[in-house]
């Protein structure tokens, strides 16, 4: 019996950490700055910029779960994360 409420436990203490976990390759932020910036402050992740590099978006951002300064690359056509480094 102690067993069938351990899961939904265990499963709800880490469903916060979860809806605030960096995007990720593949998923879609959007392709203006306020549709980006909603879904990557949603993800955990505050916008301090964006700007054009090698024919990407480049957002900067800072991960609130680890304030790290984040860069996260996205495609202008579709509005896909393409790659995600911490800034140098």
């Amino acid at each position: 019996m102690t067993s069938k409420f351990l899961l939904p436990l265990t499963l709800a203490a880490f469903t916060p950490f979860a809806a605030l976990a960096m995007p990720v390759v593949g998923d879609v932020i959007g392709t203006d700055p306020a549709t980006a910036t909603a879904a990557l402050e949603k993800a955990g992740c505050k916008v301090v910029e964006f700007e054009a590099e090698d024919g990407k978006i480049e957002a900067k951002c800072t991960d609130t779960a680890t304030n790290k300064l984040m860069e996260v690359y996205l495609d202008p056509a579709s509005g896909k994360v393409v790659e995600i480094k911490a800034e140098d």
